[in-house]
């Protein structure tokens, strides 16, 4: 063997040792690290012939750390432990093993599409901490994000070009009716509708695109109520106080016994997640995107 040289001594080769060391023969090592025994031979003579010394003493009952063996594999532990603190130090820089993320939405986004997508992020980067606000308005969801309040936010598309946007879904409006309401093919014509007293939601741009979709109807409407609250506009209609025009999201879950079908056009909002464009953001926000997403290193069902 020639003089020692660690000028060519690889991490692999190290951990390879430290395999052996742990599991008392090459095979073993080689099952354990899902490598070749003849990669895991080459591992260690390579390394033997570098050092210029014999690491390993092999027989018919495994391989045992040479007396050199036992102290070089000491400081091998302690290489690849520096490396790995190494790695936790650059992943902490890039806020992927700790830290924290904000996010505003609406009660339906909450419910229907957060809960998905969070445990896809926790499954990989369990020690980031998720916070989410709930607010009543999508203004004020934007002005979160404007102020620095929320990292990320769930608003309706289009929106100003001061936030970069993804389009999430599509939700469909559809039209609840009280329970003693007899449909036929789930389908509700523009004079059928005229006969209810209607409820919409008072909250902006829902009540614009309802209001929207309502103005080209061949009847004259009534519109009764406009609340804010999705869940007090669902148990009206289970009352019988009259026919709600939600977004699907927002109705879900609807109560039992209450008719929901399509209204005579067609109408639906686009839902988006939105970043403060030209911002510094944290590899936290886009890694929760591509969450959200289903893309990236999410593509695959790891969590749900």
């Amino acid at each position: 063997m020639n003089e020692g040289n660690t000028s060519n001594m690889k991490l692999s080769q190290l951990r390879v040792l430290v395999a052996v060391a742990d599991c008392g023969n090459f095979s073993a090592a080689a099952l354990h690290m899902q490598i070749s025994q003849s990669a895991v031979s080459h591992a260690i003579a390579s390394l033997e012939e570098d050092l210029g010394v014999v690491l390993l003493s092999r027989g018919r009952h495994g391989a045992h750390l040479t007396p050199v063996g036992d102290r070089i594999t000491a400081h091998a532990r302690k290489v690849l432990q520096l490396v790995e603190a190494i790695g936790k130090e650059a992943n902490l820089e890039k806020g992927l093993e700790g830290g924290s993320l904000r996010i505003a939405c609406f009660r339906s986004v909450a419910t229907h599409i957060l809960p998905t997508a969070i445990a896809r992020f926790r499954h990989c980067f369990p020690n980031i901490t998720i916070s989410i606000t709930e607010n009543d308005t999508f203004p004020s969801i934007e002005q979160a994000l404007r102020e620095g309040y929320a990292d990320i936010g769930f608003t309706y598309l289009p929106t100003s070009n001061e936030f970069e946007t993804w389009e999430i879904l599509r939700d469909d409006y559809i039209l609840l009716l009280p329970p003693t309401t007899k449909l036929r093919n789930n389908q509700v014509t523009w004079k059928e509708l005229a006969k209810y007293p209607l409820i919409v939601s008072s909250i902006p741009p829902c009540n614009a695109l309802t209001r929207k979709c309502l103005s080209i109807a061949e009847y004259p409407l009534n519109i009764a109520y406009e609340i804010r609250e999705d869940s007090t506009i669902v148990s009206m209609v289970q009352q019988g106080l009259g026919a709600a025009i939600l977004p699907r999201l927002a109705a879900e879950p609807v109560p039992p016994g209450v008719g929901v079908c399509s209204l005579p056009a067609h109408l639906e909002r686009v839902i988006g997640v939105a970043i403060l464009a030209n911002a510094l953001h944290s590899p936290a926000v886009y890694a929760f995107l591509d969450a959200l997403r289903n893309k990236g290193r999410f593509a695959e069902k790891t969590a749900v």
